[in-house]
């Protein structure tokens, strides 16, 4: 039986790249085989919300996602346009995807070399060259300071931005973690849920009648490759949860981290300019170099998982149109193998079967027949209405039957039944009715037992035939793109316009920084000369 395994290291590719890209992987469990047997449930996956879409659906051609997306020049291939559509697993992909944030890194490297360049000309121009030429502009002070202002304003605008984005992202990301957990834990409760309903039924016996033991071997089988399955997959889900959780963590630190840096230095760097103190308005120059080349890198590294993001999602969408495809998808959350899925079902089903037709030998064998009281074992003194029967709701061949008149189900069988049960006592151990009825409260226990088995092997039937047909893959995509996609894309969007804000903004407010402490001082020195100069001491202002 392969059941679709959510691995929270790999689903969501889109949110690795944020937190070295994370999101959970689903791949097949561990395979449960059995011997084919004669009627194995015939089942076919299908879309169930839209019939007529299944003509989409006849060939099982790999198929592209996201392709006109993601139609972008690829620098591994000679800047040739990527045709591959969304695939985490294609190297072209990423190269693809990464040069979208070209000319943000090409900024970084520019600045860095470019103004590294300009401190080194401007410092041996100071240190070798002496000047006595202080002229002052009150226009190009007058603008220097307006331009300080605004970009500095742009600064804390964009360290705000910068601030609120990545706390609703690092909230979107953790919602969007949570339900694939979710997912997860959901599959792993089913899996052990239906492993354990599976073993009871070996155990369960009514008046020491049992199933065969050829069924009791194969659940047995069956049972142990699902509980390693469930355990694998609850190990890797916590382990994978928690490293996820602790990158989230990680990379919201980092940029408030960012934010706050680089609002102080915007902060610091314009009231030391106002202040006119030079020597700390070069040394935070130098400091803010290096910051703002960071920055720009990491604004690019955003650019790119916002991109990521949306590729991912539009994947997502059009895969939720055209499950059965064959695509990139199938590494992250493909879905449960057709012929397995039907063996599972096949397998509940003759459980089933199986312990409906034990109830039925002993109601049809013992509690409806009277026997002699030289009859052993199958004498309680049964008296009394006869007792209905189960409704068995397959054949031996396992096809769907639909109940007999007078059959009790599954849901009612324990209240109908109970009007049949005798008082007893207990006569050389074994139990005598000294009532009218014809079953007795130990056989009544043990037919509620395996009707409850045969009950809960029914309620997960739905459940399979969710893996086989991609309704589960396909709602959990569904649910991801319709509610985690937007927040997703939108705080992302936030985050890299946010950086590119902080980063221009400073990197403008550093040139201003420069040309205002110029100005200031230039002002400061024309002042002074002007009023050594006079051959009067100008008069003081009156208050």
């Amino acid at each position: 039986m392969a059941f679709c395994k959510i691995q929270v290291s790999a689903l969501l590719p889109a949110l690795l790249l944020l937190f070295s890209s994370s999101f959970a992987v689903c791949h097949a469990a561990h395979h449960v085989h059995f011997t084919s047997e004669p009627g194995l449930i015939s089942l076919r996956r299908s879309l169930a919300e839209d019939p007529s879409s299944a003509n989409m659906v006849v060939d099982n051609s790999s198929f592209l996602l996201a392709a006109s997306r993601t139609h972008r020049k690829d620098p591994l291939d000679n800047y040739k346009y990527y045709t591959g559509g969304w695939n985490i697993s294609n190297v072209h992909y990423w190269a693809s995807v990464s040069f979208t944030a070209a000319p943000l890194f090409v900024i970084a490297a520019v600045w860095l070399l470019g103004f590294g360049l300009v401190l080194l000309l401007i410092s041996c121009y100071y240190c070798c060259c002496s000047r006595r030429n202080y002229s002052y502009s009150r226009l190009a002070y007058a603008l220097s300071l307006i331009f300080l202002i605004l970009f500095t304003c742009t600064a804390i605008i964009g360290c705000i931005v910068l601030y609120n984005g990545q706390g609703k992202l690092h909230g979107s990301t953790s919602s969007t973690l949570d339900y694939v957990v979710g997912q997860a834990n959901f599959t792993v409760d089913n899996l052990r849920n239906f492993s354990g309903i599976l073993s009871e039924a070996k155990t369960v016996g009514v008046d020491q009648i049992f199933i065969p033991a050829d069924t009791g071997r194969k659940i047995d089988t069956v049972g142990a490759k699902l509980n390693t399955s469930a355990s694998d997959l609850e190990t890797r889900t916590a382990d994978n949860s928690e490293k996820i959780k602790d990158k989230l963590d990680t990379v919201r630190l980092a940029l408030i981290i960012v934010a706050a840096v680089m609002l102080l230095l915007t902060s610091l760097g314009f009231l030391f300019s106002i202040l006119g103190l030079q020597f700390l308005v070069y040394l935070l120059v130098v400091i803010g170099w290096v910051l703002v080349a960071a920055t720009f890198i990491l604004c690019g590294v955003f650019l790119v998982f916002h991109n990521v993001v949306e590729d991912s999602c539009v994947a997502m969408q059009e895969w939720v149109v055209r499950p059965q495809a064959h695509t990139a998808l199938d590494d992250i959350l493909p879905c449960v193998d057709a012929g397995t899925a039907n063996e599972s079902l096949y397998q509940s089903k003759e459980v089933t079967y199986q312990m409906s037709n034990v109830v039925n030998q002993v109601i049809l064998n013992i509690t409806n027949k009277d026997f002699p009281p030289n009859a052993g074992s199958l004498y309680y003194n049964q008296s009394g209405p006869l007792v209905p029967a189960l409704c068995n709701p397959y054949t031996n061949n396992l096809n769907n039957v639909t109940c007999n008149a007078g059959e009790v189900i599954f849901s009612n069988a324990s209240q109908v039944w109970k009007n049949y049960v005798c008082n007893t006592t207990v006569v050389s151990g074994s139990e005598i009715c000294t009532s009218v009825g014809r079953i007795t409260p130990k056989v009544y226990n043990q037919m509620i037992t395996a009707v409850r088995v045969s009950s809960g092997l029914e309620q997960y039937g739905p459940f399979l035939v969710q893996l086989e047909d991609c309704t589960f893959v396909r709602d959990t995509f569904g649910m991801i793109n319709e509610n985690n996609c937007p927040g997703l894309n939108r705080y992302s969007k936030w985050i890299y316009i946010g950086l590119a804000m902080v980063s221009s903004a400073v990197m403008l407010s550093l040139i201003f920084w420069v040309v205002y402490a110029r100005e200031r001082r230039h002002r400061a020195y024309s002042k002074q000369f002007i009023a050594s100069s006079a051959p009067f001491p100008l008069p003081e202002k009156a208050p």
